[in-house]
């Protein structure tokens, strides 16, 4: 195919010499872009100039859209170098700048997405904001060759106008971190928001709400422990449905494992094709804790499927773990994971290909169009009929699934955002410890154990400040409260696998370092970005779970577990603060925190504090540590002190364990909850007993 002449490739720009594969990305086109930096907003300030924000990131789809609809079109190129200062940032890269400019689109427009597009003053304050804008005006949109001029008109005759819109816009920015905190929250949160997903729940085909569907694994990692608490059965079918749905539907790949971002549609057929690290690592979390509470075995073997696609497929050679990978490939959205009857019929025997086509819904006109080009090309979606059969498949499904997964490796495959980001890494670290733990998988502990000591000693400068992202041999940019809180929960779920100190005390001193960085002594509750970040014209508080839990859900439970596992009240005190400070957004819509709330569940209890005293690796040991992990146990923290070498370690980081011993010479148990302890007890049936005689409240 001919490149047409008004979008020939460009010499390189500023983005030549950065890491990120979606900065590099626009290296070569025709727009002078910068990075976010100093130099741009001087230069845009000298000149007089409006600066026009771009933010993306690698797998965005409709973000490669614009990219070359627009920013490789010399009429808009044109536009753009003679009449604005171009900035160019990846969102994962700086998810503070994103944060900030995105509440700024939810404000002005009333919703957000990427590719985002801002016009701001040379001193960073927004007056206009978009997310994917087309070349040309067409129906009620107005495209870039008409956008720009107009916009730089105003700019250049009437100034004063825009900069007004920018005041407000940033004075309406600063009120959510000036919120004063709201009441201690109480059980009636966890009501209200079991309620509001009720009244959300989409009882055909799971999930919540409609078209976009996301999976939302922290809504179901709330429902499991709501129901724990409630006996309330509705709360577990409302997360069965969804687990299942989404295991039959296209935002599954059924050839690899793994998840897609989320479904096009209702019934999780279509998916976007890009696959997110924090989506693996957290839909893990969700499936291990759903076998562990139900015992079907059809939700560990998706974990487990979904833990092999991250260990083929995203691993890095230093240990750590690649961003995503694209939906496109070839030019094209989720080329790589489409199918037409043709191919599959020519790959497979003819019982094989009678079964596949059948089972994954497939037509010959196809069940898949292009959103950027919506017409049916014959090509397929693989997903199954909501009441197919997944725990025995056809022996030619089987068959057939390996051929078609080896054959789909021939294709030229998505890219690859090879970044290691340390957030989305913590949250890895965490569900393959816990699906270790769980399921008795020492590999997936060794691959935590070994991105947890790569964090550790790669992504922290010398004073202990963790840094956010590693690509490439460099490590750059401070790390954000979102990297904290993850590493955190990952170090303290790897600690509860291997109960090697060191864990443990290392989320001591990176929650010690978090505090001194991002905590609001004033208002309660972690800045998303640290005390230094002056290139930002407002330091938020996220209190929204998005995609991922907010870094102060987290932060909430990562607060409550540290109290728990080393005895030290102050935590427990901080996450009461912290608690207040959420509880004046979520006590007025609950369902934007429900990990939040899975931390409420934790904080209000019954919780429990189990320390087994033992011999390392002695039957009697080891039977107590199974039985704990292979129950649902949301709200109880296991710990292991040796009997013999090694119990100081432990002392040191948790001094109240340093009075237990071993009874008898055989594993002794101690369990508290609340503030008081049970007598110590020798026995997994002694030990079982305790537990299980608490941590349910019917309500």
């Amino acid at each position: 195919m001919t490149t047409p002449p008004e979008h020939q490739a460009a010499p390189p720009n500023r983005l030549i010499d950065q890491k990120s594969p979606y900065l590099l990305a626009h290296a070569h086109q025709p727009v002078a872009w910068f990075p976010w930096g100093e130099e741009a907003f001087a230069r845009a300030a000298a000149e007089q100039k409006p600066v026009f924000l771009s933010i993306g990131y690698a797998t965005c789809h409709w973000c490669h859209v614009m990219a070359e609809e627009s920013f490789m079109d010399l009429k808009v190129a044109a536009l753009l170098n003679d009449y604005y200062i171009a900035i160019k940032v990846d969102r994962e890269e700086r998810p503070d700048i994103d944060q900030v400019y995105m509440a700024v689109c939810q404000m002005m427009t009333g919703s957000g997405g990427w590719p985002l597009t801002i016009i701001m003053t040379p001193d960073r304050r927004p007056f206009f904001a978009a997310t994917y804008i087309p070349k040309m005006s067409r129906f009620r949109g107005t495209g870039m060759l008409d956008l720009l001029p107009m916009v730089a008109q105003v700019w250049r005759e009437k100034p004063g106008d825009l900069i007004e819109v920018a005041t407000q816009v940033v004075e309406a920015l600063h009120q959510p971190a000036r919120a004063g905190a709201g009441p201690e929250p109480t059980i009636d949160l966890l009501i209200a928001g079991y309620r509001g997903l009720a009244a959300t729940f989409d009882p055909v085909r799971g999930g919540f709400g409609d078209a976009p569907k996301f999976p939302a694994p922290h809504n179901l990692l709330f429902l499991l422990r709501y129901w724990r608490r409630s006996g309330e059965p509705v709360a577990l079918a409302m997360v069965e449905q969804t687990l299942q749905a989404m295991r039959h539907g296209g935002i599954y790949d059924h050839l690899a494992g793994g998840f897609h971002r989320y479904s096009t549609d209702g019934g999780w057929k279509v998916p976007h094709f890009e696959k997110m690290l924090y989506d693996q690592a957290m839909l893990v979390m969700a499936y291990t804790e759903a076998f562990l509470a139900t015992g079907n075995r059809e939700y560990r073997k998706t974990a487990e499927a979904t833990i092999q696609y991250v260990l083929r497929d995203l691993v890095t050679r230093e240990g750590g773990f690649a961003a995503a990978q694209d939906a496109d490939s070839e030019g094209e959205e989720g080329r790589y994971y489409l199918w037409t009857l043709a191919e599959v019929r020519g790959l497979l025997t003819q019982d094989e290909a009678a079964t596949f086509t059948t089972a994954y819904q497939m037509t010959e006109r196809g069940n898949f169009t292009d959103p950027s080009n919506p017409k049916l090309t014959g090509r397929n979606v693989l997903y199954r009929s909501p009441d197919a059969p997944l725990q025995d498949p056809d022996l030619h499904l089987v068959a057939a699934d390996a051929k078609l997964a080896a054959a789909r490796r021939e294709r030229v495959p998505p890219l690859t955002d090879d970044k290691v980001l340390t957030g989305w890494n913590g949250l890895m670290i965490a569900a393959l410890a816990r699906a270790g733990r769980a399921f008795g998988v020492a590999d997936y502990i060794d691959v935590a154990g070994r991105a947890a000591d790569f964090l550790l000693g790669t992504m922290r400068d010398q004073g202990g400040r963790l840094l956010h992202r590693y690509r490439d041999g460099e490590v750059a940019i401070s790390g954000q409260a979102e990297d904290y809180a993850a590493l955190i929960w990952g170090l303290l779920d790897l600690y509860q696998a291997t109960f090697t100190v060191r864990y443990l005390a290392d989320a001591v001193e990176v929650m010690k370092e978090f505090t001194a960085r991002c905590w609001d002594p004033a208002g309660g509750g972690f800045f998303s970005a640290a005390e230094d970040a002056t290139d930002l014209i407002v330091r938020q508080k996220e209190q929204y779970d998005g995609a991922m839990p907010s870094a102060n859900s987290v932060a909430f439970m990562d607060l409550l577990l540290l109290a728990r596992l080393t005895g030290e009240p102050a935590y427990e005190e901080q996450a009461e603060e912290l608690g207040r400070f959420m509880t004046g957004v979520v006590e007025q819509s609950p369902l934007i925190a429900t990990f939040f709330l899975a931390g409420l569940d934790f904080a209000l209890g019954p919780a429990q504090e189990v320390v087994i005293v033992g011999d390392e690796g002695a039957v009697d040991t080891t039977a107590m540590v199974r039985a704990l992990a292979e129950r649902f146990l949301p709200s109880t923290t296991v710990q292991f002190k040796p009997a013999a070498a090694g119990a100081e370690d432990l002392t040191t980081v948790a001094p109240f364990t340093a009075s237990m011993e071993r009874k008898d010479g055989r594993a002794t148990v101690y369990v508290c909850s609340g503030q008081s302890c049970a007598p110590p007890a020798v026995g997994v049936e002694a030990m079982l007993e305790v537990i299980e005689g608490g941590g349910r409240i019917i309500f």
